[in-house]
């Protein structure tokens, strides 16, 4: 199976409690009136800021093993936590996904002018913003999975756990220039920064790839990747 696609105008709704965890408040935080009327004001308003775009294509897994996954068109992935989703896999969607440079270029003006509570705000809403188009993509290719009888798993991305951030490279190798715009720096940092890239397995529905959390077997509780569930 090989399927490319690569979309734009993907409308984006802004989730204000969202915003609130990324700039860092916990549930029971009581709020003042100020970050909320301005959260709520600039969620309004970065419509303007956000150009979501997304590329992904499906491939083959062709042999998974150790910590070594081969994919259809030459691509190697090096992670024992990849390869033990892969090894249950028949394909895998590598995906790239942003929301653009504007709002972050904008964020950036607003910390040079002193403005950094405006900033964090608006920074904050373009993580929830790319977060929010990276389920985009995941919700689609689950959509095409099911299509063909099969399931997939969660999405993961360069620098998770074992897989090494420097495999950003052949990932985007896979997107043979279908990166809607986003570059890798030498340090495989991604450009614009609200930007996500990753991987999502397709397997039978015997497989249990839609339970796959090697976080659960992880003692490491202070991880900032942690995922729970």
């Amino acid at each position: 199976m090989i399927v490319t696609d690569d979309k734009g105008g993907v409308d984006i709704s802004i989730d204000p409690d969202q915003v609130f965890h990324y700039i860092g408040y916990e549930d029971n935080h009581k709020l003042s009136a100020r970050i909320s009327s301005l959260v709520e004001d600039y969620a309004k308003n970065a419509r303007d800021l956000i150009n979501p775009l997304y590329s992904y294509v499906i491939r083959d897994v062709e042999w998974a093993r150790g910590s070594m996954a081969f994919i259809q068109g030459s691509i190697i992935f090096k992670s024992q936590v990849i390869v033990e989703l892969l090894e249950h896999c028949s394909h895998v969607a590598m995906f790239v996904v942003t929301i653009g440079k504007y709002l972050e270029e904008t964020a950036w003006q607003l910390a040079r002018d002193g403005l950094i509570l405006q900033a964090t705000v608006l920074d904050a809403i373009g993580s929830d913003a790319v977060e929010k188009a990276a389920d985009r993509v995941q919700n689609r290719v689950k959509e095409i999975a099911a299509a063909e009888g099969l399931v997939t798993s969660r999405r993961f991305s360069p620098g998770y756990c074992d897989w090494n951030i420097g495999q950003q490279r052949m990932l985007f190798h896979a997107l043979t220039g279908n990166t809607v715009g986003v570059r890798l720096t030498g340090e495989c940092l991604m450009i614009p920064q609200k930007s996500i890239s990753g991987i999502i397995g397709i397997a039978p529905s015997n497989g249990n790839v839609e339970e796959y959390n090697p976080c659960k077997a992880c003692s490491k509780e202070d991880c900032p990747g942690r995922r729970e569930g």
